[in-house]
Protein backbone atom coordinates (compact mmCIF):
# COMPACT_ATOMS: atom_id res chain seq x y z
CA UNK A 1 0.00 0.00 0.00
CA UNK A 2 1.32 3.46 -0.78
CA UNK A 3 1.39 6.19 2.01
CA UNK A 4 -1.57 8.62 2.24
CA UNK A 5 -1.05 11.70 0.54
CA UNK A 6 -3.14 13.74 2.59
CA UNK A 7 -5.86 14.35 -0.22
CA UNK A 8 -9.28 12.61 0.05
CA UNK A 9 -10.03 9.51 -2.47
CA UNK A 10 -12.24 11.96 -4.08
CA UNK A 11 -9.79 15.01 -4.59
CA UNK A 12 -6.98 12.61 -5.84
CA UNK A 13 -9.15 11.00 -8.46
CA UNK A 14 -9.10 6.96 -7.01
CA UNK A 15 -12.59 7.19 -6.57
CA UNK A 16 -14.26 7.37 -9.81
CA UNK A 17 -17.55 6.49 -7.98
CA UNK A 18 -17.26 10.00 -5.42
CA UNK A 19 -15.92 12.48 -8.02
CA UNK A 20 -19.22 13.25 -9.25
CA UNK A 21 -20.17 13.79 -5.38
CA UNK A 22 -17.34 17.19 -5.40
CA UNK A 23 -15.26 17.63 -2.95
CA UNK A 24 -16.06 15.31 0.08
CA UNK A 25 -17.84 17.19 2.38
CA UNK A 26 -17.33 14.85 5.51
CA UNK A 27 -18.34 16.67 8.47
CA UNK A 28 -18.97 19.59 7.04
CA UNK A 29 -20.45 21.73 8.31
CA UNK A 30 -18.68 20.30 11.75
CA UNK A 31 -21.16 19.34 14.89
CA UNK A 32 -19.25 17.42 17.09
CA UNK A 33 -21.95 15.16 17.89
CA UNK A 34 -21.90 13.15 14.17
CA UNK A 35 -17.87 12.93 14.42
CA UNK A 36 -16.91 9.92 16.37
CA UNK A 37 -13.17 8.36 16.87
CA UNK A 38 -11.78 5.57 15.11
CA UNK A 39 -12.09 3.49 17.92
CA UNK A 40 -15.73 4.43 18.36
CA UNK A 41 -16.12 3.52 14.59
CA UNK A 42 -14.13 0.14 14.28
CA UNK A 43 -16.10 -1.28 17.31
CA UNK A 44 -19.75 -0.49 15.81
CA UNK A 45 -18.08 -1.77 12.21
CA UNK A 46 -16.68 -5.05 14.17
CA UNK A 47 -13.37 -4.17 12.40
CA UNK A 48 -9.62 -2.98 13.49
CA UNK A 49 -8.99 1.01 13.53
CA UNK A 50 -6.80 0.51 10.96
CA UNK A 51 -9.40 -0.69 8.57
CA UNK A 52 -11.90 2.67 9.49
CA UNK A 53 -8.14 4.96 8.82
CA UNK A 54 -8.35 3.03 5.45
CA UNK A 55 -12.31 3.83 5.34
CA UNK A 56 -11.61 7.17 5.94
CA UNK A 57 -9.20 7.95 3.39
CA UNK A 58 -10.61 5.78 0.63
CA UNK A 59 -13.99 6.32 0.83
CA UNK A 60 -14.36 9.63 2.44
CA UNK A 61 -16.17 8.67 5.74
CA UNK A 62 -13.93 10.80 7.90
CA UNK A 63 -11.52 13.60 8.13
CA UNK A 64 -8.75 15.02 10.32
CA UNK A 65 -10.88 17.97 12.11
CA UNK A 66 -8.00 20.60 12.51
CA UNK A 67 -4.98 18.28 11.95
CA UNK A 68 -5.68 15.85 15.02
CA UNK A 69 -6.53 12.50 15.00
CA UNK A 70 -9.11 11.36 12.40
CA UNK A 71 -12.52 12.06 13.20
CA UNK A 72 -15.37 9.35 11.74
CA UNK A 73 -19.18 10.64 10.73
CA UNK A 74 -21.22 8.35 12.33
CA UNK A 75 -23.67 9.14 9.28
CA UNK A 76 -21.19 8.25 6.64
CA UNK A 77 -19.92 4.73 8.42
CA UNK A 78 -23.98 3.95 8.42
CA UNK A 79 -23.77 4.29 5.14
CA UNK A 80 -20.85 2.65 4.21
CA UNK A 81 -21.92 -0.51 6.36
CA UNK A 82 -25.54 -0.71 4.51
CA UNK A 83 -23.70 -0.25 1.22
CA UNK A 84 -25.71 2.84 0.42
CA UNK A 85 -23.73 4.60 -2.35
CA UNK A 86 -26.31 6.54 -3.23
CA UNK A 87 -27.15 8.23 -0.03
CA UNK A 88 -23.51 8.87 0.44
CA UNK A 89 -22.68 10.38 -2.94
CA UNK A 90 -25.29 13.04 -1.60
CA UNK A 91 -23.87 13.62 1.91
CA UNK A 92 -20.38 13.41 0.16
CA UNK A 93 -21.57 16.56 -2.18
CA UNK A 94 -22.94 18.57 1.01
CA UNK A 95 -26.42 17.66 0.99
CA UNK A 96 -27.56 17.48 4.84
CA UNK A 97 -31.00 17.71 4.14
CA UNK A 98 -32.12 15.72 1.15
CA UNK A 99 -34.43 12.25 2.53
CA UNK A 100 -32.02 9.83 1.87
CA UNK A 101 -29.50 11.82 3.95
CA UNK A 102 -31.81 12.57 6.81
CA UNK A 103 -33.20 9.24 7.06
CA UNK A 104 -29.13 8.35 8.66
CA UNK A 105 -29.20 11.14 11.03
CA UNK A 106 -32.55 10.57 12.18
CA UNK A 107 -31.45 7.10 12.58
CA UNK A 108 -28.12 8.19 14.57
CA UNK A 109 -30.54 10.25 17.02
CA UNK A 110 -29.13 13.63 15.24
CA UNK A 111 -31.92 14.52 13.84
CA UNK A 112 -31.73 17.88 15.41
CA UNK A 113 -29.02 19.07 12.77
CA UNK A 114 -31.55 18.45 10.15
CA UNK A 115 -33.60 20.78 11.80
CA UNK A 116 -31.14 23.08 12.23
CA UNK A 117 -29.51 23.14 8.59
CA UNK A 118 -33.34 23.57 7.34
CA UNK A 119 -33.69 26.80 9.33
CA UNK A 120 -30.05 28.17 8.07
CA UNK A 121 -30.78 27.00 4.18
CA UNK A 122 -34.25 28.64 4.60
Amino acid sequence: MQPHTGLSAVASGRSPCLAEAGNGRCLIPFDRREGITTAEAAARANRTERTIRMWCRDHDIGRRVAGGPWMVSRVALAMHLNDDAAALRIYLAGDRISTAVGAYFAAEGLGDLIVKWKALAA
